[in-house]
């Protein structure tokens, strides 16, 4: 089934209880509170309402992402998702006058997936860092099937073995799919049982990006 009615918009604070619930749904395997922190949406809100979108189809809201503006030095400097994301104490990596849109998480209803929800989400973040003059979106992608062949390879050899089409994952075929590029692995990006908390450091460079 296609829809051709989905509107994206930006998200609003009173949208978060419906955002997070959704995000409960789809990262069951996820300790509570690393991703589904309402306080987390909120300060992305404050610094950067233009990077929060949100998919909304019949006016439910069925998918979401958010996103910052950050400064990274080096610029594939190994990090974790609290670095960027912030804690409870509201601090994170926004840096208004960074070159780099993070790509921070992005979300589906179980329900509203294989539609090409995420792509429109994904093209949304480009359109934006095009529109800002940013030099590219970078993000961290969990290895999602990596704890089933974490026996037999490192998170790198599988990680390429992805990029090569020898493997399927959820996450980082989806990621190369929409144009991003795998540079390395991260380590203990966030705690994840599926990706024994690696993710792969991704990056999709704006083709009209101008000093």
């Amino acid at each position: 089934m296609i829809y051709n009615d989905i509107i994206l918009r930006n998200i609003y604070k009173k949208d978060i209880p419906e955002i997070v619930a959704i995000q409960r749904e789809s990262f069951p395997d996820v300790a509570a509170g690393v991703i589904y922190e309402p306080s987390f949406l909120e300060n992305h809100i404050d610094l950067f309402p233009e990077g929060q979108f949100c998919a909304e189809l019949d006016g439910r809201i069925v998918a979401s992402a958010s996103s910052l503006i950050v400064l990274l030095y080096p610029e594939y400097r190994a990090h974790r998702w609290h670095d960027i994301a912030g804690n409870r104490s509201g601090f994170t990596s926004h840096n208004p006058k960074g070159d780099s849109l993070y790509a921070d998480d992005i979300c589906t209803h179980p329900t509203f997936r294989r539609l090409g929800i995420a792509t429109m989400l994904f093209n949304a973040r480009k359109k934006l860092a095009i529109k800002f003059n940013l030099k590219r979106i970078i993000g961290g992608g969990r290895l999602y099937n990596y704890c089933e062949y974490a026996d037999k390879m490192s998170a790198d050899e599988y990680a390429c073995k992805v990029v090569k089409g020898e493997i399927h994952d959820p996450v980082l075929s989806f990621q190369l799919k929409n144009g991003f590029k795998y540079i390395k692995i991260i380590p203990q990006y966030l705690y994840d049982s599926r990706s024994l908390n690696y993710a792969s450091f991704i990056e999709w460079l704006n083709p009209n990006f101008h000093t």
